[in-house]
Formats: C-alpha cells, structure tokens, sequence
C-alpha cells in the first residue's frame, strides 16, 4: 500500500508526494513573491507557444470525453455499479441532486454568467457583426457550451473514475487507483507519487484561480454597495478574510457548519433566480433562455470540434482553451466531491444526472442574469458592455443597478456579495480537504494541521497571482497547470476500460453475461479486492 508517515509533522501524509508539492508550491510562491512582473511574463509568453497546440489538443480531449460519458451511460456497462452489485444509492435522489447543486461551479457562474454574454455579444466567431438580436442568441449559445455538457463531462469522468476503483474495488479515493489495471502495483511506488503530484498540482492552481476571479468580483460588490474602492490591497484583504474563515472552520472540525452553508448557499441562489425572473424581463428572460438553450443542442457537435482553424484572432485561446484548462484542473476537487457522494448510483444514474441536472440549472441560472443584461443592451439604456470591458469583474452588480430598483436592487446586491463570500469559503474549505485527502492516500480525514497550512498556502499564491496581474495572469496559470494533468486524464480512460472488461455486459436478451477474459494485470493481483456482492451488504438510502 501507499507509504505514510507515522510519526512527525509529516504522519498520517505520504512524505514524498506531500514533500514534492510543497516544494512545487513553494518555489512558485517564493518566486511570484520576488519576481512578480517576470512571473506574468512567462506565464504569458509560455501561453502563446502553446495556444496552437492547445487550441486543438484540448478541444479533442474535451469532446472525446463527452462522448465517452455518454457511452458509459448508455452502452454495455450502463447497469455497473459505483459499488456492490445490489448496493443501493447512499443518498436519496432529493439529496444528491442537491449536492451536485453545490459542487464546483458556483463561484465561476456568479463571475462569468453576466459577463461572458456580454463579451461574446460584441463579437465571436460565429457572428459577422456583434450588438443585435442574432448576435444575443449566439453569445448566451457561447456561454452555455463553455459552461455546460462538455465541461461537466470532464468533471463527471474523473468522479466516475474515482467512485470505481474506490467504492467497487475498495481502492483508496485517489487519481492513482486508476490507474492499477495498467501498472499494477507500481502505482503504489514512484508513479503513483508522480500521478498524484500532478492532480495536486492541478488542483491548486485551479482553486486558486477561482478563488481570485471571485475576490475581484467581491471587491466589485463592495464597491456597488458600500463604496469601497477597487484596488490590490483590498482583494488582498478579502482573500486573507475568506481563507481565515475557511481555516477556522476547518480546526473546528463542524463539518455541520459547513453543511449549514452550503444549504444557506443553495436557497439564496434559489431566492436570487426568482428575483431576476419576477423583477427582471420575465417574457424576454423566458424567450431568450428557450431559443438559446436549443440553439445550443442544436450546434453542440460542430462546437465540440470546432478549433478556429479559418481564423487567427485569438477567440478560442481566450475562451475555449481557458475554460477547459479550467475544467481539467478543478476536476480532481469536484471530481472527488461527487465521487463521495455517488456511492451506489449505476454508471447510467451517474451520467444521466451529474451531466443534465448540474447543465440545466447553468442554463437557467445565465440565462436569466445574462439574459437581463443582454436586454438592457438592446432595448434599455445600455451602459453594461463599458461597464464590464472596463472592468469585468463589475459585471453582475452593473446588470443589477441596471434594472433600476432602487432600495430592492441594492438588498439584492448585498446579497449577492454574501453568496460570493460563501461560496468562496465553501470553496475553500472544500478545496484544502481534497488537496488533504490525496497528499494523505485518500484519507478521507487528513490530519488537521495540514489542511491549516494548506489553507494558509492557497490564500498566498492566489495573492501572488492576484498580484502578478489578475485576470490574464490567473487564466495562464490555470491553462498551464491542467496542461500536465491531462496526460493523466488519457492514463485514466486506459485504466478505466480495462478494468471493466471484468465487469459484466448490459443484461439484455441475446447477449453474453460476462465480458470475454483477457490477460492482463489483475486488480486483485495488484493489491485491489472487489466489494462484496451478496444481498447482505446492501445499503438504504438516507
């Protein structure tokens, strides 16, 4: 099994891989710290070499995976289990879907759900001219794909991947289980290390992206509610406040207080969407979310391959690129969320509703808040897009002071500035214990002193990008830092597939029980036992 510590600051954690991240980590805070005019240059300079290989490759992988999802979910192994063979969900339906709600997105939503429509209805590729009817409907299709089915494939995938070998395997719940059909027991060594540094290093810089999107939002809302300016110190204050509470209430251990938020979170947002629904352009918000949510299905495919390959103006490395190098590197974090949460749910459950439920509510979700805005453009008084090319961050409160209601609209903006606090706490807390968990070889419990200094550590390099150079700067690390781990991403649809060919076919009439035998490194032979599978071990939902 995986070497642990058992003794020292470093017990209870694998010493090698935690050691090498900490290394990793800390030159690259030492040296944002001491060089951060040069950091933003190389990560920009480093962007444009690969922009052109990137523009294709993670368009490829991107679309591969959905596709690779939806065959999961509807092919041969559609009836297997995350768990025994008569195990049953862990969680109501009510409940999962719920939490799903919660994973991953929230804080990117709030950022980008007014602000890309916006962006995009100037100008994009597929428009030839932008500011109409037209080029709306487009912008919101643009937005939805960027934050739809293809990004919660990625997100899928690796939970899927991870509730597999964990809970039908019974393999510790860390990115290296799966890869032991391919290496065996190697992957308990040196190459398991390697597999995990770079999901942890992924997984960093993905948190610590989000966390700065989300504290130049936050900085945005102080200023439309209280006037205070926006600035580098005072993100830098937001960002030491958010990770504080996030600390504190880790050494608390009140994993009920955490819960508490997330619901807190979950019915303000519901209380949100039905303000902007009642308040804002109902008929409109209807008409747009409708025609641009199917204009969205039905141009899915050609916008899965789609490279730009006719066009040389920076479009898909600015966006596309961005996002799935966003997705990539916050999936080990959502991933492993999901995957806690998924115990019993068959292949079939899992795609159908960590695919559709989490894209339906994105739909809704920007199509009211960019609807709103969109409307406003194109027969209000306008005055959103300067807002937001002057800075985008401002975005969602300009949209808000935008539909003029006076005392409400402000109640609303202070509102909205607790639901970036929260979720970026959430976020945060949610986020250390991850990167815990996979330093810990799936400790599900990681040592608490850990998760404070891992805290501490995410606080300071999203400081460091933040003050590196914001926005550009905070996309380029992302981009760079999934880079890596998309090489794991490909070991582990390897990994997948060869371990189900032990599970067995979709029981239907006509076709063979069992999956044919083949040889090759068995699962049990490499330190994996399966589940039991007797009726005895069946688990009720709750």
């Amino acid at each position: 099994m995986y070497q642990q510590a058992e003794g020292g600051p470093l017990k209870g954690m694998n010493p090698r891989v935690t050691m090498a991240t900490f290394a990793i980590v800390g030159v690259a805070l030492g040296y944002g710290t001491l060089q951060t005019e040069r950091v933003a240059q190389g990560l920009a300079a480093m962007r444009a070499v690969l922009n052109p290989f990137l523009e294709w490759y993670y368009v490829l992988l991107v679309a591969f995976l959905l596709l690779f999802m939806v065959w999961l979910g509807m092919g041969r192994y559609k009836n297997v289990r995350l768990g025994g063979d008569f195990e049953q969900p862990e969680f109501t339906f009510f409940s999962w879907v719920a939490m799903l709600f919660a994973a991953g997105t929230g804080v990117g939503i709030l950022f980008w759900a007014v602000a890309q429509p916006v962006l995009q209805f100037q100008s994009n590729p597929f428009i030839s001219e932008g500011m109409g009817s037209d080029a709306a409907r487009v912008a919101m299709r643009l937005t939805y794909f960027h934050w739809g089915l293809n990004g919660w494939a990625i997100f899928s995938f690796v939970a899927l991947v991870l509730a597999y070998f964990s809970y039908r395997w019974n393999l510790p719940l860390t990115i290296r289980s799966a890869l032991k059909p391919l290496f065996g027991k190697r992957t308990d060594g040196l190459l398991g290390d390697a597999v995990d540094v770079l999901a942890v290093f992924g997984t960093v810089f993905g948190i610590a992206t989000t966390l700065g999107l989300g504290v130049q939002q936050m900085n945005a809302g102080l200023e439309d509610v209280f006037g205070l300016p926006a600035s580098l110190p005072l993100q830098l204050v937001v960002t030491g406040a958010i990770m504080s509470v996030a600390t504190l209430s880790v050494v608390s251990g009140v994993k009920r207080g955490v819960r508490l938020l997330s619901e807190a979170n979950f019915w303000l947002s519901i209380a949100v969407v039905i303000f902007m629904l009642l308040f804002g352009p109902t008929q409109y918000l209807i008409a747009i979310t409708i025609e641009s949510a199917g204009d969205y299905i039905q141009n899915l495919l050609g916008m899965s391959f789609h490279t730009n390959a006719t066009r040389d103006d920076g479009w898909q490395s600015e966006w596309t690129v961005f996002f799935w190098g966003w997705w990539l590197a916050w999936s080990p974090f959502v991933g492993m969320f999901i995957a806690r949460v998924s115990r019993g749910r068959t292949f079939r459950e899992f795609v159908m509703g960590v695919l559709l439920v989490p894209t339906v509510i994105t739909v809704v979700w920007i199509g009211l808040f960019g609807g709103t805005a969109l409307y406003h453009e194109l027969f209000g008084g306008g005055g959103i897009i300067a807002a937001v090319e002057a800075d985008v961050a401002t975005a969602l409160f300009v949209t808000i002071e935008a539909m003029d209601l006076g005392i409400v609209g402000s109640l609303v903006s202070v509102a909205l500035v607790v639901l970036i606090g929260t979720y970026l706490i959430t976020s945060a807390n949610a986020g250390t214990l991850v990167i815990n968990t996979i330093l810990a070889g799936g400790d599900p419990e990681p040592p608490t002193a850990h998760r404070l200094l891992w805290g501490a550590l995410l606080g300071l390099l999203t400081a460091v990008l933040l003050t590196a150079g914001g926005l550009e700067t905070l996309q380029a690390a992302v981009i760079m830092a999934a880079l890596p781990f998309s090489a794991v991403v490909m070991l582990m649809i390897a990994g997948l597939l060869k371990a189900l060919h032990r599970e067995r076919y979709a029981a239907r009439t006509g076709e063979r029980a069992e999956a044919p035998r083949e040889p090759w490194v068995d699962l049990e032979d490499a330190g994996a036992s399966p589940v039991p599978v007797s009726e005895d071990e069946v688990h009720k939902p709750h």
